[in-house]
C-alpha cells in the first residue's frame, strides 16, 4: 500500500502532522512502537501535570486555615495519586486513537525504520511490513539522557518515566539537574512529604531562565524545605547497598550523601539510532537531524520534526513544526517557525513562564533596554487568592519599544504567557501594551503594570 505521507512516531509532532496531512487530503499512515501520543501524553507533559495537581490540592488542604477553613487529619495515598496520573495518560492516548480513526489515518504498530526508495520497514512481534509513501516524516522524539556517572537501572537510578510511576514513595530523593523536569518533580515529591535534594552543575537552578526568576524559585524552594546544591557535579553513585551513596563535588570539596532514589533529570537525548538515517544519507549534527525551514532532510522526500531537529524540545514546538512540514508537502507556502518567539513553561509551584530574551541576553545583544517588574504581592487578585509569590518582568528595547522578552514566576503564569507571545508576533510596542486595558482584578494586570514600570508610569507600586 502506498501513502502520500507516512509519519514515524505519534507524539505531539507526529500525530498533529498526521491529522493536518489528512485534513489536506493526503492519504496518511502513522507508525508507533509503543503508545499513541508519545512521551508527552503518556510519560511527559500530561501525567506530570496530573501529579502536580494532586500535590497542589494536598498543599491547599494543608493550608486551609489560611482561608478560614478547618480540615482535620489530612493524608494522601501515594499509590492513588500515581494511579490517577496513569489513568489520565491512558485516557489521553485513547483520545489520540479516536482522532486517528476520525481522520481516517492508518495506525501501524511496530518499530519504524526508513529505507531507500521512500519506504518504511515496520517490525513488530507478529510481522515485518514494508510501507511506501511519497513523503516520510520522522518524528521519533527523545528520551531521558544518561551520563556516565548516572547510568539508569530503573530502580535506584531512574529517569522521568520511573519517577511518575514509583511503587513506593521515597523518603529521600536526590534530583540531578534542575531544568523543567527536575524542578517539577522536586516540587511534587516535596509536597508529598519526601525529603528532596537538588544537585545542579550550573550556578543556578532553571539555568535557562532569567536570573531573577531562577533566584526567586530557589528562595521559594528552600522555604519549602528543598535542599539545593548548585555548581555541583555528581561524580558517582554506589547502588550496591540498600540506599544510593551519591558522591559529588563543589566548592566545599568532595562529599557524599545517601538517598533512597536518584532521579536523573539532566536533559533529553534524541531517538535517531537504528532508524536507517546513515544509509539514507540523512545528515545529522550533534545528535540531531539537519533540516531546512520546511523540515526537509538531506534526502529528498524525507522530513524530520520535533525533538530530533534543532530548536527547543517542547511539545508545542513539535506540533507547530509538524503543521508547517505537512503544509509545505501539500504545496502551501507556510511561514517558517520563529524560534525566537517560543514560550517556555515550567509547572512547579509557583509556575514559571518566559518568552524571548532574558535581561542579560538583551544587553549582550547590544540593546539599550527598559526593564519593568511588578510583584504579585501588589496584585489584588493574587492577595485574594493567597498566591502572592512571584512577579512579572518585562524587557523592552528603549529606542523602538520592541518587546524583547517577558519572564514570569507565580500562580497561573503559564496561562498568561500566551498574551506575550501574541503581542510579540504582532510586533506590539511597549506603549501599545501599556494602553491596552486589562481586566481587574486579574493576575494578568501584572503584565500591564510591569510595562508601566518600565516606562515610569506604574500606578500600584
Amino acid at each position: 500500500m502506498e501513502y502520500d505521507v507516512i509519519v514515524i512516531g505519534s507524539g505531539p509532532g507526529g500525530y498533529v502532522a498526521a491529522i493536518r496531512a489528512s485534513q489536506l487530503g493526503l492519504k496518511t499512515a502513522i507508525v508507533e512502537k509503543e503508545n499513541l501520543g508519545g512521551v508527552c501524553l503518556n510519560w511527559g507533559c500530561i501525567p506530570t501535570k496530573a501529579l502536580i495537581k494532586s500535590a497542589q490540592v494536598f498543599e491547599y488542604i494543608q493550608h486551609a486555615e489560611d482561608y478560614g477553613i478547618s480540615v482535620n487529619d489530612v493524608k494522601h495515598d501515594f499509590n492513588k495519586v500515581i494511579k490517577r496520573s496513569r489513568d489520565i495518560a491512558q485516557g489521553m492516548s485513547k483520545g489520540v486513537n479516536f482522532l486517528m480513526k476520525k481522520n481516517k489515518i492508518d495506525v501501524i504498530m511496530g518499530y519504524g525504520k526508513v529505507l531507500t526508495g521512500k519506504k518504511v520497514e515496520v517490525k513488530s512481534d507478529e510481522s515485518t511490513k514494508i510501507l511506501a509513501a511519497k513523503n516520510i516524516i520522522i518524528a521519533t522524539g527523545g528520551r531521558s539522557r544518561e551520563l556516565p556517572s548516572l547510568r539508569q537501572d530503573g530502580k535506584k537510578i531512574i529517569g522521568y518515566r520511573e519517577a511518575m510511576n514509583l511503587p513506593k514513595q521515597p523518603k529521600k530523593i536526590v534530583i540531578v539537574g534542575s531544568g523543567a523536569i527536575g524542578v517539577e518533580f522536586a516540587y511534587f515529591y516535596n509536597a508529598m512529604g519526601s525529603k528532596v535534594t537538588i544537585m545542579e552543575y550550573l550556578p543556578n537552578i532553571l539555568p535557562n531562565e532569567d536570573i531573577d526568576v531562577s533566584k526567586a524559585l530557589e528562595s521559594t524552594f528552600k522555604k519549602k524545605g528543598i535542599e539545593i546544591h548548585t555548581s555541583t557535579e555528581v561524580t558517582n553513585v554506589d547502588t550496591s547497598g540498600k540506599s544510593c551513596i551519591v558522591s559529588y563535588k563543589n566548592s566545599k570539596g568532595d562529599q557524599k550523601m545517601d538517598f533512597d532514589i536518584v532521579l536523573s533529570a539532566v536533559g533529553v537525548s534524541t531517538n535517531i539510532d537504528n532508524l536507517g538515517l546513515e544509509a539514507m544519507g540523512i545528515k545529522t549534527e550533534s545528535g540531531r537531524v539537519v533540516v531546512d525551514d520546511l523540515y526537509k532532510t538531506t534526502a529528498p522526500g524525507y522530513f524530520a520534526i520535533g525533538d530530533i531537529v534543532h530548536g527547543p524540545a517542547l511539545a508545542h514546538v513539535a506540533s507547530a513544526e509538524g503543521i508547517i512540514c505537512v503544509e509545505g508537502i501539500a504545496g502551501h507556502e507556510p511561514e517558517p517557525l520563529d524560534y525566537s518567539n517560543i514560550p517556555g513553561c515550567t509547572y512547579c509551584s509557583p509556575e514559571v513562564a518566559s518568552v524571548g530574551m532574558s535581561e542579560k541576553q538583551a544587553i549582550d545583544a547590544g540593546h539599550e533596554i527598559k526593564v519593568g517588574k511588578f510583584p504579585f504581592s501588589a496584585s489584588g487578585k493574587a492577595s485574594a487568592a493567597g498566591t502572592k509569590e512571584g512577579f512579572v518582568k518585562m524587557i523592552y528595547d528603549a529606542k523602538y519599544g520592541e518587546l524583547l522578552g517577558a519572564h514570569m514566576i507565580g500562580s497561573n503564569v503559564t496561562e498568561m504567557i500566551a498574551e506575550i507571545v501574541a503581542v510579540r508576533k504582532l510586533e506590539t510596542t511597549g506603549m501599545e501594551l501599556l494602553k491596552t486595558v486589562h481586566p481587574h482584578p486579574t493576575m494578568s494586570e501584572a503584565v500591564m503594570e510591569a510595562t508601566a514600570d518600565a516606562y515610569g508610569e506604574v500606578i500600584h507600586l
